[in-house]
């Protein structure tokens, strides 16, 4: 099966899924199975063979299940331009008709075939037609009750997830340490006497970095983006710095069009120039080097261990590292990481992202 509804414009919102996709129609054919196989087992007295009762009800059973997912994959489309009310009173209403005009199919194919004296659990005709419909239209009403319910609570708590999820990003994102605005700030003051131009860019470059802040948290950036809003970053602080730090880029190797979370380098960045290269006098030199293996990105940042690592500095380390850690973990799940490690003379943090290519994500630039 295939489906048409991706640009439906409720479509990632909309609380059935996409009956249209293998691992629905799976779901449909197991659960379809297992009520054939409760329906089976239910009566306490029945006659024939218990196999040939359950082979007679998957039959029926599935040829319902799979007929429903039929009719809600074709007209998801519709459903998802109503309410959520509506949707689910149409859909219900669809399942009850389609489980209707089954049964009566299944009783006109059962007397055309001759097939009653297989005393069959599902197709008795005649007498039992009545009571077969009620039974039919009552069990369909209370399991397409249920399922769209489950739907719908499922799809709730998602948007529950997804916003929680989205206000801790923005939290997150806000977080640029106002040590470094002041000494931003300071530098620009101080070069504002003796070098206006720079100075002009210096604040270009931070009025850059502030913007990206407070865009939606949840959007990406093109690494080419994000790469060049670090540099900008780095600019700054080598104006503070001077040949105390030294850069080392090594990025050819990456995918210019991948996504990137907003702002997931700088506070690397900051961290290492924070606790590796402001405690030492003769400063040191911040590696950057990135490549991609398979569908994941790997970007890694080395920067010299202070000649003191005390307490203070590796928590400082630490309370930015989580930073990123909760920003890749609420964005990507497992699939993003950041390791750490440290050896004799670097301490050395690696980013792994997923490949993901440029989409349409001009909504925030």
């Amino acid at each position: 099966m295939s489906s048409n509804t991706n640009n439906s414009p409720r479509n990632d919102s909309f609380f059935l899924p996409d009956f249209c996709s293998v691992r629905m129609v799976f779901a449909v054919v197991i659960i379809s199975e297992l009520l054939a196989i409760l329906l089976t087992l239910a009566p306490s007295v029945h006659s024939g063979s218990r196999w040939t009762e359950l082979s007679q009800i998957s039959l029926f059973v599935q040829w319902v299940g799979l007929s429903s997912a039929g009719l809600l994959c074709l007209s998801r489309r519709w459903l998802a331009s109503l309410s959520d009310t509506m949707a689910a009173t149409a859909s219900y209403l669809m399942l009850l008709v389609n489980t209707l005009l089954l049964t009566e199919i299944a009783g006109w194919v059962d007397s055309y075939a001759n097939m009653t004296r297989w005393q069959p659990a599902l197709l008795n005709l005649g007498e039992w037609q009545g009571e077969l419909l009620l039974r039919n239209l009552g069990i369909s009403a209370i399991v397409s009750a249920a399922v769209l319910r489950y739907f719908y609570v499922q799809h709730q708590w998602k948007q529950n997830m997804r916003a929680e999820a989205q206000a801790r990003l923005q939290a997150l994102q806000a977080r640029i340490r106002p040590h470094f605005l002041f000494n931003a700030l300071n530098t620009i003051a101080s070069l504002t006497q003796t070098d206006a131009d720079r100075a002009e860019t210096a604040v270009e470059d931070l009025a850059d970095l502030f913007r990206n802040s407070m865009a939606d948290a949840t959007h990406y950036a093109t690494l080419r983006d994000e790469i060049q809003l670090t540099r900008r970053y780095l600019d700054i602080e080598k104006l503070r710095l001077g040949d105390r730090v030294d850069i080392h880029w090594r990025m050819d190797e990456l995918p210019d069009d991948a996504m990137v979370p907003r702002l997931i380098l700088q506070p690397l960045l900051e961290n290492a120039i924070y606790h590796g290269i402001e405690p030492r006098n003769d400063g040191g030199s911040i590696g950057i080097h990135g490549h991609r293996y398979d569908d994941e990105i790997y970007i890694t940042i080395s920067n010299p261990l202070p000649p003191c690592a005390d307490t203070a500095q590796r928590e400082g380390n630490r309370i930015a590292q989580d930073n990123v850690r909760q920003r890749l973990a609420a964005i990507y799940g497992e699939r993003g990481r950041l390791l750490v490690q440290e050896d004799q003379q670097d301490y050395i943090t690696t980013l792994i992202l997923p490949y993901q290519r440029e989409q349409a994500e001009t909504n925030d630039r």
